[in-house]
């Protein structure tokens, strides 16, 4: 069996999108009608995200810690004790590619890091969208981690300890254990998911953050007569938007 996990704090507006994505990578025929049971762990929701979850054929589980690596260890944890061989993670404001589950797999390997893309740039300048592009690894042997496209298999999940409670870089930590641990990792464009530029963030200091001071180094450059993409490379990102060469002793 495969196991999805998605966490959320009140995404009733993306949620239904990024459920209904994940129902499509589950039916795919690679897939050869393995089960795939999707789990969306609801962390203290007061909107209607619980009303989305059900109704679809999908699992909701309810905690209040309001921290995205305790959400995703918490569905894990459900997921293995019904014996997932596979588990996948993504956001509850992204939406994955159709062949989603079955790249991950494909790529036979302990743990795959995929790639993100942003389509809607509208709460943004094109000056935040240029610098970001430029920052971004869009290929294979890319050093990005990001929550809403990581795989692994159970074996290596539960080896390397797991996600641990961080509020913050949950991914990262993980993936850091498995590197440490010795396990096969595939740096990936080929498992695609689209991912949200929104200003409003969940978690303080991940995506959101991160595009926003984009927007930041963006107004000093122009102050300081700097050219639109100058110091990009400099810049690290969090959150979706966090680099692994960090893991691995390089700089972003």
């Amino acid at each position: 069996m495969i196991g999805v996990v998605v966490p959320a704090h009140n995404e009733e507006v993306c949620l239904a999108a990024c459920l209904d994505a994940l129902l499509r990578a589950a039916a795919h025929p690679d897939l050869r009608g393995e089960e795939v049971r999707i789990v969306v762990v609801l962390d203290d929701c007061q909107d209607g995200s619980a009303e989305v979850v059900m109704a679809r054929p999908v699992t909701g589980l309810h905690i209040e810690a309001r921290n995205v690596g305790v959400a995703r260890c918490h569905g894990a944890a459900h997921l293995l004790a019904a014996g997932a061989r596979w588990l996948a993670f993504t956001d509850a404001d992204s939406m994955v590619d159709q062949r989603w589950l079955a790249d991950q797999l494909s790529l036979q390997c302990d743990a795959v890091c995929g790639c993100v893309t942003v389509e809607d740039w509208s709460e943004h300048t094109d000056v935040v969208r240029l610098r970001y592009l430029a920052h971004y690894q869009l290929r294979d042997d890319h050093r990005h981690v990001h929550g809403a496209n990581l795989g692994v298999s159970s074996r290596a999940y539960t080896a390397a300890g797991g996600f641990s409670g961080l509020a913050l870089g949950e991914d990262v930590a993980l993936v850091r254990a498995l590197m440490a641990n010795g396990a096969a990792i595939k740096w990936s464009a080929l498992p695609r998911v689209v991912t949200s530029a929104r200003k409003a963030a969940r978690a303080r200091g991940g995506f959101a953050d991160f595009v926003i001071g984009l927007a930041a180094v963006a107004a000093v450059g122009s102050a300081a007569g700097v050219g639109g993409l100058a110091g990009t490379a400099g810049v690290a990102g969090g959150g979706k938007a966090a680099v692994a060469d960090s893991a691995a002793g390089a700089g972003a």
